[in-house]
């Protein structure tokens, strides 16, 4: 036991010498019935409630010392992994002996050093308990001849909601700091097992329902090549540091979009799974306890390589076994092999029939369809006189409860609520139960409506339609609070679909100008949305897309896009 808490403390939580965090101090014992060990605050104690700001003042520095004291000097140089895409570059570098772990991992904490310096992307820091992990590595490795695992030496990061020992996971809010969690989540917990080196956690927007990254309580987490725009959210942190190669995998949830969207925003790749493909035990989550919308876990990374082994590799972790809510679905190798090489039938929705997208997109679009055509791969013109009931539905889910969760949530912190966030809890009322079943009535329906829908579809051959061509954002990247649009990616949370963002290509003035009509809007949003369009500011954005299938299709969505990608 002794041991174990030794591991644990070094991320971060035991420094009694910073600054401003003495009365926050975690005091840790242990149970003398179970063993256990027992982590206590000492605001818990004391019962005092203390200022927002004062909590908000001491995370912060404690934060602030654990990255200074790994400020990168001398030969630590932020470029070091900068040239790493993928996990089996690391796995090469590794096997070959061409460096250690702990080489590869101070390389990426200066680099995440320096992405959080750059963005503000960061909330817990485990920097030196990533340095002990990679040592037990590089022993391992010595005195056995080989790697621990796939992921031997990975840098990993996690969005701030999956639960590490001795950590918070706050979900930005200030009324969850000093609260840590008594031990990792099952997903972490084997990802170590595998070789990974957890390094940070990442930021959030407060509450996590927004598609942008600010909160109270850790700040504004700002894109990574302008700080005047967001990163989208609500994955936001996470794929900030990916983009800025201060991790390689990094693991988010998506109950809306949130891995997708900031996955467009940055050009990396994102996984939204069918929510329980993977488990959710030991991620906290806001609206814990509805079932109508279960939010996703899923991988972010650099390359689609690392998001299909990562998915793979959760998969055959089995958390059925532990995770009564997961069914016992392996990992289905036949099916990824069989998409990744056969033709392909391809629905294609540019237009959700209510947010016109940007001209960038419309092109990046236009220009895959064409080169997806030029393979020999079939294209179906998709329908989506669904979609607004879909949203619709949606929308009236989130304040089900007239937005007691999240205010609850907020008040016990005592800090303001985001603009956004106000907005959505004040939104509606709360819905009897008997409301409550007549909403899942339709959603049912609506449900069966589409999948109907899915099953009549056929291209000019005859065949079915195997996945979509989807736009994720109606934009690029925008200036922070202009977020106002999901339609194109919560309409596959509500129908619990597998979906996959990747970077399609990037915005171009010059191309892009073909598309720039004038266009009368369609409702309030849509002009907003078609108001944001700026060809110039916008030069050089990436431009993602998503790839969509059906329920538990993950392999499936991954081995079309191994093909797809080739195009690209």
């Amino acid at each position: 036991m002794v041991s174990v808490l030794h591991n644990h403390i070094s991320c971060g939580i035991q420094h009694s010498t910073i600054p401003g965090i003495i009365s926050y101090l975690v005091i840790f014992s242990y149970s003398l019935f179970d063993d256990t060990m027992v982590i206590v605050s000492e605001e818990a104690i004391s019962g005092s409630q203390r200022p927002w700001t004062e909590i908000v003042a001491s995370k912060r520095a404690t934060r602030e010392a654990l990255l200074e004291k790994h400020r990168p000097e001398g030969d630590l140089k932020p470029s070091a992994g900068a040239e790493i895409f993928d996990v089996q570059d690391i796995i090469n570098l590794l096997e070959t002996k061409q460096v250690s772990a702990v080489d590869l991992i101070r390389g990426f904490i200066a680099r995440s050093y320096e992405a959080h310096r750059k963005t503000n992307c960061l909330t817990e820091i485990c920097f030196d308990d990533a340095i002990a992990q990679a040592k037990r590595l590089d022993d391992f490795q010595r005195e056995n001849g080989r790697l621990i695992g796939p992921l031997h030496g990975v840098p990993v990061t996690v969005k701030d909601q999956f639960n590490i020992a001795v950590l918070d996971s706050t979900l930005g809010y200030v009324g969850r700091a000093f609260a840590p969690a008594s031990s990792d989540a099952p997903l972490v917990t084997r990802l170590k097992e595998l070789g990974a080196v957890i390094i940070a956690k990442t930021n959030l927007p407060q509450s996590i329902m927004w598609c942008e990254t600010d909160n109270p309580l850790w700040g504004l987490t700002t894109h990574p090549d302008d700080p005047a725009l967001t990163p989208g959210g609500s994955s936001g942190g996470e794929a900030t540091m990916l983009a800025l190669g201060g991790s390689l995998i990094g693991w988010g949830t998506d109950i809306g979009g949130s891995i997708r969207i900031p996955s467009h925003m940055n050009g990396i790749w994102g996984l939204k799974p069918s929510s329980v493909r993977m488990t959710y035990r030991g991620v906290e989550v806001t609206l814990d306890g509805q079932q109508h919308i279960p939010s996703a876990v899923g991988p972010m990374a650099r390359s689609l390589e690392s998001v299909t082994l990562v998915t793979k590799l959760a998969i055959e972790a089995e958390h059925w076994t532990i995770d009564p809510q997961l069914p016992p679905l392996p990992w289905n190798e036949t099916i990824f092999q069989t998409f990744s090489k056969r033709p392909l039938v391809m629905g294609a929705l540019l237009d959700d029939g209510l947010v016109k997208v940007h001209p960038p997109i419309e092109r990046v679009f236009r220009e895959t369809l064409e080169k997806l055509k030029a393979a020999g791969h079939e294209i179906v013109e998709w329908d989506s006189t669904l979609h607004p009931e879909l949203i619709n539905l949606m929308d009236k889910y989130y304040t089900s409860d007239g937005g007691e969760d999240i205010r609850r949530a907020v008040e016990e912190g005592g800090e303001p609520f985001l603009p956004q966030i106000k907005s959505l809890v004040d939104r509606g009322n709360p819905i009897s139960v008997y409301s409550y079943w007549q909403l899942n009535k339709r959603k049912v329906a609506a449900q069966n409506a589409y999948h109907d829908m899915w099953n009549a579809a056929r291209s000019s051959s005859g065949q079915h339609v195997d996945v979509l061509l989807v736009p994720t954002m109606p934009h690029t990247a925008v200036p922070h609070g202009s977020c106002r649009w999901t339609g194109y990616t919560k309409v596959f949370n509500f129908l619990d679909y597998t979906a996959l963002a990747f970077p399609a290509g990037k915005a171009n003035k010059e191309l892009d100008e073909k598309y720039n009509v004038k266009y009368d809007a369609r409702n309030e949003i849509d002009a907003w949305n078609w108001g944001l369009y700026d060809g110039l500011a916008m030069e050089g954005r990436d431009v993602g897309l998503q790839l969509v299938g059906r329920r538990f299709e993950e392999e499936k969505v991954l081995g079309a896009m191994t093909q797809i990608k080739k195009l690209l």
